[in-house]
């Protein structure tokens, strides 16, 4: 059983998947997100998407850095984190928007104020007021703010993004046997973004801050982890929350909170130009499964090969040297430098890899597709 395993927590999900397993799949089967017909419009030549994330336990450690520090700022962040890992999921499928926003909030009222509440508030405002600068429109249409102490130690922060495409729009993942992959980096400082991003997103954060934060927050905050998990893996590292994060110019703390980067607005750059479009041939988030993602959407026997990664960032470079994980169960948990890929045909990577250039972020070639009699997937000389 992995680290992240005994954390009580699943870069795979295979429960959850086992649950779901008979439901519809949607009209698109084979698309980024469940995709419905246009269920209130009746209109054939659209459909409808539906999708709700959150920032799952990186509510917690902001919790954490909030009463260290007393800066309410980070509470922003998660707001941000809330949408981009709806909005980013759903540009996958092709979809540009409008989209429709509402959030669900539910706090223990007995540790988490009013001030705490406006700054998350405060913060899908402004993500939306950015995003709205490069094209891309999300309507705030409310939500709901619960005190649910019985249920919740601290803060969970959750929202639910919609959208009304044209079908014609759709992109279903239909990987091809000669297609490249182009990675786009999750880390570094976009034209969009207002400090240095580490790269974390919002997947993984319960074995990324139990791994790299010191063992006093074991005692000092009982109230931001779980009860049920063994005492060796609750905050096992050797950072304080404050302590510089090499190579950065972030601390652990803040390190741990980057915003999860979207990457809406270069994805409108593509989809937008019929050429590069049709293509394309997937686009992957990797989310849940971190850079084995991929291997949920592969329809066919193919070899996937990621041997030229970009750099991994130092946030990651500290888990792994610091907790001794194996690179495997890196790469299934953590995202170590691009969140972003699309699988393509090879004449177009470069004129990919120059839009999101053209917004400060790293993009590169790194990998490709190739015949097999089975599905597999290789990132350097490790084989899943």
């Amino acid at each position: 059983m992995s680290r992240y395993e005994k954390r009580g927590v699943s870069s795979q999900k295979e429960d959850v998947h086992k649950a779901i397993s008979n439901i519809d799949k949607g009209i698109f089967p084979n698309a980024f997100c469940k995709i419905v017909e246009d269920y209130i419009g009746g209109d054939d030549d659209y459909c409808n998407i539906v999708h709700a994330d959150g920032a799952g336990t990186k509510s917690s450690l902001a919790y954490l850095y909030w009463k260290e520090t007393g800066d309410s700022s980070v509470w922003r962040g998660i707001a941000q984190d809330a949408i981009v890992m709806n909005l980013d999921d759903i540009i996958c499928t092709g979809a540009t928007g409008p989209f429709l926003l509402s959030n669900t909030i539910g706090r223990n009222k007995h540790l988490i104020n009013g001030t705490v509440i406006k700054e998350v508030i405060d913060g899908f405002e402004s993500c939306i007021a950015t995003m709205a600068t490069y094209g891309v429109d999300i309507k705030f249409t409310g939500g709901e703010t619960a005190d649910v102490g019985d249920l919740v130690k601290t803060l969970i922060v959750d929202s639910t993004v919609a959208c009304r495409p044209k079908r014609e729009e759709i992109l279903e993942i239909d990987i091809q046997e000669g297609d490249v992959i182009v990675g786009f980096a999750s880390y570094g400082k976009a034209t969009y973004e207002t400090e240095y991003n580490s790269g974390m997103g919002s997947n993984g954060l319960t074995s990324g801050r139990h791994d790299l934060l010191s063992h006093e927050y074991f005692s000092n905050y009982p109230e931001s982890f779980d009860i049920n998990t063994d005492e060796e893996y609750i905050y096992s590292g050797q950072f304080k929350l404050t302590d510089p994060l090499a190579g950065t110019p972030l601390d652990i703390g803040r390190a741990l909170l980057s915003s999860t980067r979207t990457y809406a607005p270069i994805l409108n750059k593509i989809v937008e130009n019929p050429e590069l479009k049709k293509a394309i041939n997937g686009i992957i988030h990797c989310t849940g499964g971190a850079q084995t993602k991929v291997m949920k959407f592969l329809d066919k026997p193919m070899h996937i090969i990621k041997d030229n990664m970009l750099p991994i960032p130092p946030l990651f470079k500290a888990i792994h040297e610091t907790t001794g994980t194996s690179l495997k169960e890196m790469y299934e948990v953590f995202n170590m430098g691009h969140r972003l890929e699309i699988y393509c045909k090879k004449e177009i990577a470069d004129k990919l890899i120059s839009i999101s250039q053209s917004f400060d972020i790293d993009a590169q070639v790194i990998g490709r597709c190739e015949a097999s009699e089975s599905k597999k997937l290789a990132i350097g000389d490790i084989q899943y």
